[in-house]
């Protein structure tokens, strides 16, 4: 080969290199890609069979929230009143809301379970994208979420909850909630990675999220509370998202008379509106915590 055949070889080879590095790179980020959604998927599965498997688990999430249906409907309901609307109409998106919210102590305690097991170094060994640990937690939760969801749907039809919204306002207000549960459920992630077991994972996670939920207008009107505590009680995550859901099921007619007597601070589309810069603001800033936290555990 000739001095000149060599440099033209080269030359070749220099052109051709940055057209073939991309089209490697692409795949392998494809690759990447379509393998953590592959992990994640296996792990949710294996976080739902946990819920088969141990029966108490199933009993606790579903029958505790038809207590409080229950509760509410038929012992405090008599003496809450809200301005025309029956008291079940209203109480029942504040329920999907209430089920939701301590439902993500199980992200918590989930997790806090499998770093004390040994499970999570198992895992470290395995060909497997670290990201789909968590990602298979928050994923089979927010599947649970859903079967919940529809079963209060069905125990509030049963004590006559009667949503003017429709179908259509039903299935937004749900859809809504749901994105709401996989943002706490990212919160509590972070928890059940710092704390040293299950049972520190929910001492920790339920004073924190007991008063978002009580101190809220799930259950009764913001504007029956004290003064000092409507400051708090009406611009909080849980009171946006459920007030949010309460005027899609009930329709724009009940919603407009619920602004128009205070029981609404704003109209639906401005909680809606609310609600998804929360859900977006709390997925923000707590998905990059807990993958820097799993990380370094």
């Amino acid at each position: 080969m000739t001095a000149a055949d060599a440099t033209a070889t080269a030359d070749n080879v220099r052109v051709a290199a940055p057209t073939v590095a991309p089209a490697a790179a692409e795949v392998a980020a494809g690759s990447k890609a379509s393998w953590a959604l592959k992990d994640s998927l296996v792990l949710a599965k294996r976080n739902l069979l946990h819920y088969t498997r141990v029966p108490q688990l199933l009993v606790f999430t579903f029958i505790q929230p038809v207590m409080f249906v229950l509760l509410f409907r038929y012992v405090f309901g008599g003496t809450i009143r809200v301005p025309n609307l029956a008291y079940v109409d209203y109480l029942m998106p504040g329920i999907f809301g209430q089920v939701v919210v301590f439902g993500a102590i199980s992200t918590a305690v989930g997790l806090a379970e499998d770093m004390g097991s040994g499970i999570i170094e198992r895992f470290r060994s395995l060909p497997m994208v670290r990201m789909s640990v968590l990602a298979g937690r928050t994923g089979a939760d927010l599947l649970r979420n859903t079967g919940v969801i529809m079963v209060m749907l069905l125990v509030g039809l049963a004590v006559g909850f009667r949503p003017d919204g429709g179908v259509p306002g039903v299935l937004a207000a749900s859809v809504l909630v749901l994105a709401f549960a996989f943002s706490l459920s990212w919160v509590m992630a972070n928890v059940g990675l710092k704390v040293a077991n299950a049972e520190a994972a929910n001492a920790v996670a339920f004073p924190l999220l007991f008063p978002l939920t009580f101190a809220s207008a799930a259950f009764v009107p913001v504007n029956s509370m004290p003064g000092w505590l409507q400051v708090f009680a009406a611009h909080q995550p849980v009171t946006v998202v459920v007030n949010a859901a309460r005027g899609l099921m009930l329709g724009p007619d009940t919603a407009a008379d619920l602004e128009r007597l205070g029981v609404f601070n704003t109209s639906t589309t401005g909680y809606v509106l609310q609600s998804i810069a929360w859900i977006i603001a709390i997925l923000a800033v707590f998905v990059p915590l807990a993958i820097r936290q799993f990380n370094r555990s």
